[in-house]
């Protein structure tokens, strides 16, 4: 009942993977390898450093507004937001993120990535786009081409990195070897890397991605013609676009899929009954996935002649 698990990129939302998670563990399942974008970074990170289910569940009633911190000129009235994206690149800081993450991983002792290496190889992987070099960041794999010792480096500052939602949150600038690059969510360009754990031939366990799908009917923005309306409909298109229609049948079907109920990545002011049908509906999705789900079929079917995947040697080169 082994299992690695990809969470995709969806703010908030994230809340989901939770309900998602203790479905699984109610089943006897155990996590292996763990990997995640944005809000899915934050939900592998900390599956890594060993929170249960029973204690995920228990974030659904944080008060995600604590997120959108301000500083100085981003808190001036009326030219807050507008200084905020052209002087600093982002509505809000984003510290805060990192400042959470950083305080429930000291609850377990696990704050670096050596913490979570107990074979010597990371079972946690978090992905960030360096919008710079125009490539995937693997945290912590890629870490020594930025002059950093990818063991001593701080998980919550990589979720910090995987997190900065573009325009949103203020992008990290990583200075090395007299260069600069702007790190901002990694779901720019890979929201859902469930290929990143595959190998050739049959796996030894299944690999479960988790991603969040939006069904209600978007509304035109009529009249909103300024430039940050323009800025949150790239930022929202980038966060919901459909990647049914680019997952191929092997990732589809080991895909849970969950509904978010019409609920925004960026609803930082999410009501506790908001949190918990997000819940609810991770839950309720992972048990239907659960009750189809067939590990030799799979095998058969998509892998026993299979080759190595070779796209996240694609995606680190494309552009």
């Amino acid at each position: 009942m082994k299992v690695d698990a990809i969470f995709e990129g969806g703010g908030v939302r994230g809340i989901a993977f939770a309900g998602a998670v203790s479905c699984l563990e109610d089943r006897g399942y155990e996590f292996q390898r763990l990997a995640g974008t944005s809000a899915g970074a934050v939900m592998a990170a900390l599956l890594a450093a060993g929170y249960t289910a029973k204690e995920l569940s228990a974030f659904a009633d944080t008060d995600f507004s604590r997120f959108l911190d301000r500083d100085l000129i981003q808190s001036i009235p009326l030219l807050g937001k507008p200084l905020g994206l052209l002087l600093e690149k982002g509505l809000y800081q984003g510290d805060c993120i990192e400042e959470w993450m950083h305080g429930l991983l000291m609850k377990k002792g696990r704050t670096k990535f050596k913490d979570v290496m107990p074979e010597g190889e990371s079972r946690l992987k978090i992905i960030a786009s360096d919008v710079t070099k125009k490539k995937i960041v693997i945290l912590p794999d890629d870490l020594p081409e930025y002059g950093f010792d990818p063991m001593e480096f701080e998980i919550a500052k990589a979720v910090r990195m995987s997190a900065s939602l573009p325009l949103f949150f203020c992008p990290v600038i990583i200075g090395y070897d007299r260069c600069e690059s702007c790190i901002v969510d990694g779901g720019v360009l890979s929201n859902f890397p469930v290929w990143i754990f595959d190998v050739d031939g049959a796996p030894r366990w299944p690999t479960f991605g988790f991603r969040l799908v939006d069904f209600s009917e978007r509304s035109c923005s009529a009249g909103k013609t300024d430039l940050l309306s323009y800025a949150f409909d790239i930022l929202g298109a980038m966060i919901d676009v459909d990647q049914s229609v680019f997952m191929r049948d092997k990732d589809s079907v080991r895909t849970v899929s969950i509904p978010t109920r019409g609920i925004e990545a960026t609803d930082f002011n999410l009501s506790p009954m908001d949190a918990f049908r997000l819940f609810q509906s991770g839950y309720e999705s992972c048990q239907r996935f659960l009750k189809d789900w067939d590990f030799q079929g799979y095998i058969s079917k998509y892998r026993r002649n299979g080759s190595r995947d070779r796209q996240q040697a694609y995606f680190k080169t494309i552009g």
